[in-house]
């Protein structure tokens, strides 16, 4: 998939007149930290997404997410929405917004953590009638340790071998 991706820019870019040295200089400035692309359906929108949560979560404080759309094939274009949950707010964004075909387009958005713990951004991304779904974590305080495993196995009643672990 990602190979089939590659090839369909590089013959975008070549029918619409752009040189290839050209793509390949349009990466990003030194010290600029690098996004996540978020993974995609091949039944999805076809908007690729990728995000970064730029300077340190704080409950309480406002925080930029920067969001990047790439992959916009429909002539008229796709449109994005959203949405916060788990004490994640956004601040002066509403509504579905445009994004235009064949450019990248990158928006940064304010988002307001509630407490620690961990909130979600969501990215919903429509094109030619196909919706695909993205959570963007926001992670304030630690993250919460995993729970020690048991290394012996036991065995049940009935034959089945199983690990026991703590609940917390």
């Amino acid at each position: 998939m990602r190979a089939h991706r590659s090839l369909a820019a590089v013959v975008m870019a070549v029918a619409m007149g752009v040189s290839l040295q050209a793509c390949a200089d349009s990466k990003p400035a030194p010290g600029t930290p690098k996004m996540t692309a978020a993974p995609a359906k091949s039944n999805g929108s076809g908007v690729s997404v990728q995000y970064r949560v730029d300077g340190t979560p704080q409950a309480g404080v406002a925080l930029p997410v920067v969001l990047s759309f790439d992959g916009i094939t429909d002539p008229a274009g796709a449109s994005v929405r959203l949405t916060a949950e788990g004490g994640l707010s956004l601040v002066g964004t509403g509504g579905s917004q445009a994004l235009p075909a064949g450019q990248t387009t990158t928006l940064t958005v304010q988002v307001v953590p509630g407490a620690e713990g961990v909130g979600y951004l969501h990215v919903f991304t429509t094109q030619r009638g196909a919706t695909s779904a993205t959570s963007v974590p926001v992670q304030v305080g630690k993250t919460p340790s995993a729970l020690p495993a048991s290394g012996t196995l036991k065995q049940t009643p009935d034959g089945d071998k199983i690990r026991p672990m703590p609940v917390k």
